[in-house]
């Protein structure tokens, strides 16, 4: 089953990574099924249950969210690269 990320949260700390400040993401199912976890559960969730995650625009694009480690080995998401630039994952409006 895949999850679309529909919202994140940050703390408001200063982050030479800006992705290390996500802590939450908000999240539905292709069930149907609506959920927020934390950055390390679908951290976890991807690379080591093999679960697939996406971003998607209001055009219907998709921009598929991976895993990655910072150099000290901080666990962390991002999108792979597609027509943005941005990390898809930093456009996407508040969790509630």
């Amino acid at each position: 089953m895949a999850i679309r990320i529909t919202c994140i949260n940050k703390d408001n700390g200063f982050h030479e990574n800006p992705n290390l400040a996500i802590t939450h993401l908000g999240w539905i199912g292709e069930d149907g099924n609506t959920g927020k976890s934390t950055r390390l559960e679908i951290y976890n969730w991807i690379k080591n249950k093999k679960g697939e995650a996406y971003v998607a625009d209001i055009y219907g694009n998709r921009a598929k969210v991976i895993t990655a480690e910072t150099y000290n080995g901080t666990q962390y998401l991002k999108t792979e690269a597609d027509h943005s630039t941005k990390n898809n994952l930093l456009s996407l409006p508040e969790c509630n």
